[in-house]
């Protein structure tokens, strides 16, 4: 297993970092058994571990806090904040108010008296980045959290947060965890180079794309929409939306290089995020012990030139074949009344 330093905090985590979103309800519902593939990734050198609590509502920090327990020292922890947790209003978001009651939620499920990484899941337009900034800051020096980044953001709001940082005199954000993988490559544009332009760690997530560089996938083959990770996103898969013919076309000739290079499907997905100079880490997220098997058996491939050249040519850098975050739309884009002038301006016009 190699490792890197996380940023400018010191920490030292592994190149490969376990996922945890399919812990729980939404995933493996066996907490044994998800224990065990918990375990079996530490043993191999895996020493940073990523949860969030919007994860199958909480399920899978609580999954998390069982398989530490005597090893807490010897892990990394990240986990998340942001999404709705449970009923009512004021129980999701960026705010000083939901911060400070989802941190303690988080504590009590993972068992633990800190979280090593605390991030914010994505952006929230109604709270100013300053408020969230304060809060993240008064929390490392209570000792609760020890550093903390943000998940998703666009650069532009990543430059933000670092203008407002300096200006008010707060903590700034250590890490961005985006995604990418070989079909999403949007974040080579802008997002890493900020990234390294700050000196921001990164952890990578979906880098088999949500599944679809499985391998399990092919092209002029029928797909089950209503199993799998196929069940979960249908509109990601189905061969018949002309979306997604330039994806599959791609697919069959990362599948090819592959086997040229003599290799799976996933473990080329895999090395590829690393090879990037700005990331840190991939987020690897197993729901079975032979997922994690699989995943981890490239964990010492390298690519070398020739093969990230052939790759670009697959799919050039900075290109996204779908839109990788399902999630979340900036609310310029999701608000039509964000993109139009009052009608009496208009007419006035």
């Amino acid at each position: 297993m190699r490792y890197r330093t996380l940023g400018g905090t010191g920490i030292e985590v592994s190149v490969h970092c376990l996922g945890t979103m399919m812990f729980g309800a939404v995933g493996n519902p066996d907490h044994d058994d998800c224990v065990r593939i918990i375990h079996a990734a530490l043993d191999q050198g895996i020493n940073f571990v990523d949860t969030a609590d919007m994860y199958s509502a909480g399920e899978s920090e609580q999954i998390v806090g069982k398989a530490l327990r005597g090893r807490r020292d010897q892990v990394v922890l990240a986990t998340k904040v942001h999404f709705q947790m449970g009923e009512g209003r004021n129980r999701s978001g960026n705010s000083r108010r939901w911060i400070l009651t989802a941190v303690e939620e988080s504590l009590r499920r993972l068992g633990t008296d800190w979280i090593d990484l605390y991030q914010v899941h994505r952006p929230d337009h109604r709270t100013d980045i300053e408020e969230t900034l304060s809060v993240l800051s008064d929390l490392v020096r209570a000792g609760k959290i020890r550093a903390f980044g943000c998940s998703t953001f666009p650069a532009a709001e990543i430059v933000e947060s670092h203008h407002v940082a300096e200006r008010r005199g707060l903590m700034r954000f250590r890490t961005e965890q985006p995604p990418y993988s070989l079909v999403a490559r949007g974040i080579e544009e802008s997002v890493l180079p900020v990234c390294q332009r700050y000196g921001m760690g990164v952890l990578v997530w979906s880098p088999l794309a949500s599944g679809f560089l499985s391998g399990r996938h092919r092209k002029g083959q029928p797909v089950d929409l209503s199993a799998g990770r196929p069940a979960l996103n249908p509109n990601r898969f189905d061969p018949s939306l002309p979306e997604n013919v330039r994806k599959y076309e791609a697919l069959e000739q990362l599948i090819e290089l592959a086997s040229e290079i003599g290799c799976s499907l996933p473990e080329l997905a895999v090395a590829f995020t690393v090879a990037h100079p700005a990331v840190t880490s991939v987020i690897i997220g197993p729901r079975t012990m032979s997922h994690l098997k699989g995943l981890l058996k490239g964990a010492s491939l390298t690519l070398d030139d020739a093969t990230l050249d052939r790759i670009d040519e697959i799919v050039p850098p900075g290109v996204n074949l779908y839109h990788p975050d399902g999630a979340w739309r900036p609310p310029a884009l999701a608000d039509p009344a964000l993109r139009r002038r009052p009608l009496a301006d208009r007419a006035a016009a």
